[in-house]
């Protein structure tokens, strides 16, 4: 296996080190990419900027498969800033309200919402929290229980769904990985079937109904409750001002018609490649495109129905779809410079120096576990799941291959690892974002949310030791076996 030594890692260790100074991942990955090009063309800055342009960056940009993700990813954008500017997606948050009758309802309908909007993890905070905010006040509930429900909903759902932003992102670094490996699997295929691999996200979404039905708080978010229920809450400043973007001609139809538009169309363009049930020979290309022309048709039919209803007028609305697409290019940016940093890791034989390492002794069923907690330190200290993944995805899915580790294991490692660091993390946007929603401070949030977010991790990291060794899906029993108990044994203590 060639490599060249140390010297293969060092992009990466230069990456991680000034994304975790900087808290900046793309200046991370910018200068992992651009010390990779100093070694290996020779260490002149200019001649080496020239370098990184022209044969990493327009390189791939300019490759078909990597262009039809930056593209898609665009429309996404498009789509989901429509939804979150045009009302409808509060209005459709909104059903959901009026069969609130108790606290148990009232969480549980947070709950709800938060995981129908899948669409937008971002969004979901800004949607749920400012629209729960005054029942969940009204009902003495304490705003940081608002927060962490709203933060378990929002990334954990988003993560879990392969054709949004999240796993189209991570399946253009998979296929990446994919081509140069000459693994002939499609990126989407490998996507869903780790999604059962991808224990702390499911965990996650599955502890928030636990603990309210249960009643099984703890630590200091039991504490918040306890004092919220006594009318001494630890309520916090809210981070800022945050208005509920609603009119009041929004209808829920805004969310719900444009959703069903986009996979009416994606399955008609793709049925006749065997979709859903034969996914092995849909072209790579064409899934790509028929999930665009379904978002662009999606988007359309949203920016009628804003005219309809008197929201923003054809132009207005047709703007609002292009500044939301603006507002995806840091995303690209990353995305762009994370293939670039894999390719540097090519060319300078990275994962091979890793794995040579080990000189055949390394355990290959311990690469879904080291993966999950590498995955949960760079993302708590970036505060970014998805600059972790573009730092580890590289890294792992080669070594999983020639160590012959389970991949769909490691793969949904990398994207719960990434997740796991973000819940801990108070530097993560969900984590302000969901502070912010709630009306809480950042702080309060990270304390009372850490407990349950150590606690999951704690149950993943046997999950994925089982996992590692059997490679079977089973381990997201075990995980959810352990996360009962440990209720069940918590809740038994607090009486």
């Amino acid at each position: 296996m060639e490599n060249y030594g140390f010297i293969s890692i060092v992009p990466v260790l230069v990456t991680l080190s000034v994304a975790l100074w900087s808290k900046n991942v793309i200046l991370g990955l910018f200068f992992g990419v651009f010390l990779g090009v100093l070694l290996l063309h020779g260490l002149n800055p200019f001649t080496g900027v020239g370098i990184v342009v022209e044969k990493y960056i327009v390189a791939q940009v300019t490759k078909s498969s990597n262009a039809g993700i930056l593209v898609l990813m665009a429309f996404i954008g498009g789509l989901v800033g429509l939804m979150e500017k045009s009302g409808g997606a509060a209005a459709f948050a909104g059903m959901v309200v009026k069969y609130i009758t108790n606290k148990t309802k009232a969480k549980l309908a947070a709950w709800v919402s938060g995981s129908l909007l899948f669409f937008t993890d971002s969004g979901t905070p800004l949607i749920v929290g400012p629209l729960f905010r005054p029942i969940m006040d009204g009902l003495k509930i304490s705003r940081v229980k608002l927060a962490w429900i709203i933060d378990s909903t929002a990334s954990p759902v988003a993560v879990l769904i392969p054709f949004i932003g999240w796993g189209l992102y991570s399946q253009g670094l998979i296929a990446q990985e994919y081509e140069a490996l000459g693994i002939t699997e499609d990126a989407f295929t490998t996507y869903v079937k780790a999604v059962p691999f991808q224990f702390y996200s499911l965990l996650a979404v599955v502890m928030v109904p636990l603990i309210i039905t249960m009643n099984a708080d703890f630590g200091p978010m039991k504490r918040a409750e306890e004092e919220r229920e006594k009318g001494f809450a630890l309520q916090g400043d809210a981070i800022e001002k945050i208005e509920l973007t609603e009119t009041s001609n929004a209808k829920p139809i805004m969310v719900w018609l444009p959703l069903s538009i986009m996979m009416i169309v994606l399955f008609a363009l793709l049925i006749p490649h065997g979709f859903p049930f034969d996914m092995t020979h849909i072209p790579s290309n064409a899934f790509r495109s028929a999930l665009s022309t379904g978002y662009i048709f999606a988007s359309l039919s949203l920016i009628i129905l804003m005219a309809k209803y008197g929201i923003k007028s054809l132009t207005d609305g047709f703007n609002l779809y292009l500044k939301s697409m603006g507002n995806m290019f840091s995303i690209l940016i990353i995305l762009i410079l994370a293939w670039s940093l894999g390719a540097i890791g090519k060319d300078l034989g990275t994962a091979n120096y890793i794995v040579s390492l080990a000189d055949g002794s390394f355990p290959a069923y311990l690469v879904p576990l080291i993966a999950f907690i590498i995955g949960g330190i760079i993302s708590f200290s970036t505060g970014s799941s998805w600059g972790t993944y573009a730092i580890l995805i590289p890294l792992i899915v080669p070594m999983a291959f020639q160590l012959d580790a389970p991949m769909y294991a490691c793969i949904g490692a990398v994207l719960s690892g990434g997740l796991f660091g973000d819940h801990c993390s108070p530097i993560s946007d969900t984590t302000i974002l969901s502070a912010t929603g709630a009306g809480c401070s950042q702080i309060d949030h990270v304390k009372t949310q850490l407990p349950y977010s150590l606690f999951n991790g704690a149950c993943c990291v046997v999950a994925y030791l089982f996992a590692g060794v059997t490679g079977s899906v089973w381990g997201l029993a075990v995980g959810a076996v352990l996360l009962v108990l440990g209720l069940l044994i918590i809740k038994k203590k607090s009486r």
